[in-house]
């Protein structure tokens, strides 16, 4: 393990420059780059990517990289927000993951995009451990932005219940997955069930889909022995071998059905990210919250499987509840 210094976030208002770094594992070849949290509030991705740095050292001091692969972990480059518990940007509230590829010469979040996206140009492969716009807990996915680009069926090899593909809208071409693919670079992004928060099992999961990958696409050696298997599993940096994962459902973004809410007030979950739901099952129910009567109860629209759920207590009006993956005919559904 090689730690590098990447860049450097400079120009902060009263506080001296902070160091991005990289850790840098097998070959100088660029296999495989790795980027964790961007933005402020994005503690799993950190926290994943570090469990990461974790296995990777391990697998080489076992000798367990291909001779010619080459890793790239970023833990974070979004130190300065992190640090005052800002999602974006704190001088100007902009997001990093909207700005690029960068600009070298533009404003801060611009510079800040370009040097990040330099530092991941090359690779042949990318992973993003991304964070939601909304906020709220996902089923663990893989998710494909269809640029062209893409390649749906290297997402298969994470082995994560669901590969999620995405027809890109107008702001996502300035994401960091979008130019990744423009530029030459296989491009995933992993999500895990939270953002502002340390879930150990789905960070744990996200963590392996990405071994898997590594596996599945040659870059650890094709017979890892036995004693490295043991010693790994010992040292606790795999559960058990770098297992076959889920068998993975391919949903194109558009077929989801989002489920709003009419009223604001306190939301009241009762049920969460993979449960399987019938028809009329109550979801949900926003709460007055200076009475604590009902204003509202959510129901499921249709059978299927609950994908993504809003967390935040406080909820506004009209926001959404639940996005959820049909069994049937994909449509919209705004409670009543």
């Amino acid at each position: 393990m090689r730690r590098v210094k990447l860049f450097t976030i400079d120009a902060l208002p009263y506080r001296q420059p902070i160091p991005v770094y990289g850790y840098r594992f097998g070959s100088r070849k660029k296999t495989l780059a790795v980027m964790g949290a961007i933005r402020g509030d994005e503690v799993q991705q950190m926290y994943t990517a570090a469990r990461l740095v974790r296995k990777f050292s391990e697998l080489e001091k076992e000798g367990a990289f291909a001779p010619d692969c080459g890793v790239l972990v970023v833990p974070c480059a979004g130190q300065f927000s992190m640090n005052v518990s800002k999602r974006f940007w704190p001088l100007d509230n902009t997001d990093i993951n909207r700005m690029f590829p960068g600009y070298g010469a533009g404003e801060t979040t611009q510079r800040l995009a370009d040097r990040i996206f330099t530092a991941l140009q090359g690779y042949k492969w990318g992973v993003h451990l991304a964070s939601f716009y909304l906020p709220g807990d996902f089923v663990p996915h893989v998710r494909v932005m269809d640029t062209g680009y893409q390649s749906n069926e290297e997402g298969l090899d994470f082995g994560l219940p669901y590969l999620m593909i995405r027809k890109p809208h107008p702001y996502d071409t300035t994401t960091l997955n979008f130019n990744w693919q423009v530029w030459d670079t296989c491009t995933f992004s992993v999500f895990s069930r939270t953002t502002d928060f340390i879930d150990e099992d789905s960070a744990e999961l996200a963590a392996e889909s990405i071994l898997r990958f590594l596996a599945k696409r040659g870059m650890l050696r094709s017979k890892v022995p036995e004693s490295v298997l043991r010693f790994l599993t010992e040292k606790g940096m795999l559960g058990r071998e770098v297992p076959e994962g889920s068998r993975t459902k391919i949903v194109k973004e558009e077929e989801l059905i989002n489920i709003h809410n009419k009223n604001g007030g306190i939301l009241i979950r009762y049920h969460h990210p993979a449960d399987f739901v019938r028809a009329g099952n109550l979801l949900a129910e926003i709460i007055d919250p200076y009475t604590t009567e009902v204003r509202e109860k959510i129901c499921a629209p249709t059978d299927g499987t609950l994908f993504f759920a809003h967390h935040a207590q406080l909820i506004a009006g009209h926001s959404i509840v639940y996005r959820l993956i049909p069994k049937s005919r994909p449509g919209q559904c705004e409670n009543k």
